[in-house]
């Protein structure tokens, strides 16, 4: 196995150098990892150390072992994955199936370690070729990241720092790159997959991951302390609104009123923060739409997760290195418009593109989706306005007041709460114009009542006591909610 995908024409080789091993420390021998770290070394005296004659604390020395034992399997790693990249035929592995790169790995793995005197353990062998395959195939550090469904985010402030979010919460992680070039190689290795390029001249992009989840590098000399990137990892499995219901991201009640106003036709707006669930939000909206009806979807990094058979997905594309050939948002919205669409969804309105969804919305598109970076639905409007004069469009004030609340039928605000929980905190209906101000009515909200001990917020969704503006509409499609979802709870 170890000359099936063995480079053809290399000379022989007579001997590796040493392993390098961690400042201070000697080079490890066939004598075993242990033996190796056993050796004294002379050791500068660490700011704030015990004075001489007191002992150290006992947790120092474990402590101190377990991080040369750490850096010395990433010197070992990081030759042994070059002597990967000088043996390894990568075009012919393209074909190779897992099973005999990671027996290819193994083989290439066991010589060099031989050559360089170095004896490890079943467990530290089997972590060493599990990092080398990921460094070949996947994406090095990053991959075990990846693979773990309780992560949300990855945040990478440059090669020694990797933060994760777990459960609404952010925490530093063991992973770290060996320097500033390894980190660099694997965002070069992301972006080249999809087509794209970034370098001095281009600092910044997005990308996909082969997974779906939305990537976004950030390199020197812009990043100034090493490049930063952040990736949202996409759900394997879409939550649907009875998942969300039972996290409690809305109730029963709130969810029978969207069911309703999607399968109507109303025009949403879902507004939010980042990372406060807008596009999950979206996601279990367009679960209402009739599986008969042509949807047409725009983004500028496909993360929609629609259901219906009647699909058709577009992406924008940002420029070349030329600077030409971008394909813009408003350019797939107005080329979707030639294209019989019942919906359209835009995965995220922020720019010019406004103009084209808002007369989409008003040109026979009814039930039409969006999501917009706002803090409450008034300033949703706002935002809405914001980027209407931004797009160059010279329109008198009332004029855009009433273009928006003639196209925009509901606002869904989606909220980010300070214990990590993500709750639908408003459902605003937009009913018209009184003089010139857009006239809007809360038909549910979330009441925060306290914080629990353990640091959680404590609150109830509750209905405002309005009746929807759109109850008769409702009724005539076959939607007869019951005047009781409209009855706030009493306080207690």
């Amino acid at each position: 196995m170890f000359s099936r995908y063995k480079k053809t024409g290399l000379p022989a080789r007579t001997g590796a150098p040493p392993a390098t091993t961690p400042s201070g420390a000697e080079p490890a021998t066939a004598a075993g990892p242990a033996e190796a770290q056993a050796r004294p070394s002379v050791q500068r005296k660490a700011p704030g150390a015990a004075p001489q004659g007191r002992a150290a604390p006992a947790q120092a020395a474990p402590v101190d072992k377990e991080k040369r034992r750490k850096e010395r399997l990433a010197e070992v790693k990081m030759e042994l994955h070059k002597a990967l990249l000088d043996n390894l035929n990568l075009s012919a592995l393209e074909t190779a199936t897992e099973k005999e790169l990671r027996e290819e790995i193994a083989a290439i793995a066991a010589e060099s370690l031989e050559e360089m005197g170095v004896v490890l353990n079943r467990e530290e062998r089997g972590t060493l070729h599990q990092e080398l395959y990921d460094e070949v195939k996947g994406l090095g550090p990053l991959e075990p990241l990846l693979q773990d469904d309780d992560i949300n985010d990855i945040l990478v402030n440059g090669p020694q720092q990797v933060f994760i979010e777990r459960a609404g919460r952010l925490e530093l992680s063991h992973v770290t790159f060996k320097d500033e070039r390894h980190l660099l190689r694997i965002i070069d290795k992301i972006v080249s997959a999809v087509g794209r390029r970034v370098d001095e001249s281009n600092p910044y992009v997005d990308a996909r991951l082969a997974d779906g989840s939305r990537f976004n590098a950030m390199v020197p000399p812009i990043a100034v302390d090493g490049s930063l990137v952040s990736i949202r990892k996409f759900k394997k499995e879409k939550l649907a609104v009875d998942d969300l219901v039972k996290f409690g991201a809305f109730t029963e009640e709130m969810a029978a009123y969207l069911q309703a106003a999607v399968a109507t036709r109303l025009n949403v707006i879902v507004s939010g923060g980042t990372g406060s669930g807008k596009t999950t939000t979206l996601n279990a909206l367009s679960s209402f739409i009739d599986d008969a009806e042509r949807i047409l979807t725009i983004e500028d990094t496909a993360e929609l997760q629609l259901q219906q058979t009647h699909v058709g997905r577009m992406e924008s594309r940002p420029p070349n290195v030329e600077g030409k050939g971008a394909v813009t948002q408003r350019d797939c919205l107005r080329n979707a418009l030639r294209m019989r669409p019942d919906r359209i969804i835009v995965g995220e309105t922020r720019g010019e593109e406004v103009i084209d969804m808002l007369q989409a919305m008003n040109t026979g598109h009814d039930g039409s989706m969006t999501t917009i970076h706002a803090n409450s639905a008034r300033d949703a409007v706002s935002r809405l306005e914001n980027m209407i004069a931004m797009a160059g469009i010279e329109m008198p004030l009332k004029a855009v007041r009433a273009q928006i609340a003639s196209a925009v039928n509901l606002i869904v605000q989606a909220s980010r709460l300070q214990d990590g929980s993500r709750r639908m905190v408003s459902i605003t209906e937009i009913t018209g114009m009184e003089g010139e101000v857009i006239s809007m009515q809360e038909i549910f909200r979330y009441e925060r009542l306290g914080l629990a001990p353990d640091g959680k917020i404590v609150g109830r969704f509750n209905a405002t006591g309005v009746r929807s503006y759109y109850a008769d509409r409702f009724r005539q499609w076959g939607y007869d909610l019951p005047a009781t979802i409209y009855d706030p709870i009493a306080a207690q």
